[in-house]
């Protein structure tokens, strides 16, 4: 079986480390991690992800600006972002039935489980995501 391909965008390296290293153990999944949001497009044409975990607020340069210019370009605009941050309340996650400016969102903390699950959920319904070009500028209300 092959394994999916992960690209986590978020500036915290310990977080990102730890993440890497348990979704890896899986044996499901391989992981990238990119420490620095305005390298993030780069990495994605680079590694070409199943599925981008991303981070809402970082220095330099938002989530939200990643997920446009994500979305702007012919080679990632249709790979599945799941924004992952703490700058939301998992209760307003929650009451926005877990998407949060047009995109699936995960409240940190989260255990690892949460996370899986949400990424297998995206990834169970990649054709939504040539369609949701127009969104990220929804996701600039974060």
């Amino acid at each position: 079986m092959k394994r999916k391909k992960i690209l986590i965008v978020d500036d915290e390296a310990s977080f990102t480390s730890l993440l890497k290293l348990n979704l890896e153990q899986t044996d499901d999944y391989e992981v990238k991690v990119e420490n620095g949001a305005e390298r993030a497009v780069a990495a994605a044409r680079a590694f070409k992800p199943d599925l981008i975990l991303l981070d809402v607020v970082m220095p330099g340069l938002f989530g939200s600006e990643v997920a446009a210019r994500l979305r702007a370009s012919d080679t990632t605009k249709s790979i599945p972002v799941v924004l992952l941050s703490a700058a939301v309340s998992r209760k307003s996650v929650d009451e926005k039935l877990g998407h949060v400016g047009g995109f699936p969102f995960i409240g940190k903390p989260a255990s690892l489980d949460e996370i899986v699950e949400g990424i297998e959920g995206e990834l169970a319904i990649p054709s939504l995501y040539p369609k949701m070009q127009n969104a990220a500028g929804v996701v600039s209300a974060l």
